[in-house]
């Protein structure tokens, strides 16, 4: 069975408020920021990046209650952001302040 899993560690630039579902379930999106240096063909190199990501139901109540400019560590998978969408957005499993 193929794995899909997405560890990264950022700070949150953006942080919408919560919302919710057609079918009721609360939802938070936020936008991580990541840096860091990475050994790519022996040679280190200068990564930076944004990643979309996504809290559903219980998750979301406690990603509401974060702040931009926090550092914090998520753990998910990787999706595509809507049905004729090919752009990927993590849903997050877990997260937690570094």
């Amino acid at each position: 069975m193929a794995r899909n899993q997405l560890v990264i560690s950022g700070e949150i630039v953006a942080l919408e408020s919560k919302r919710y579902t057609p079918a009721g379930v609360a939802r938070v999106a936020l936008t991580l920021s990541h840096r860091s240096e990475q050994s790519e063909a022996n040679v280190q190199r200068q990564v930076r990046c944004e990643v979309q990501a996504l809290a559903f139901a219980e998750l979301a109540d406690q990603v509401a209650q974060f702040e931009i400019g926090q550092q914090v560590k998520i753990r998910g998978f990787l999706a595509q952001q809507g049905l004729r969408s090919r752009q990927l957005i993590v849903h997050i499993n877990d997260i937690i302040l570094e």
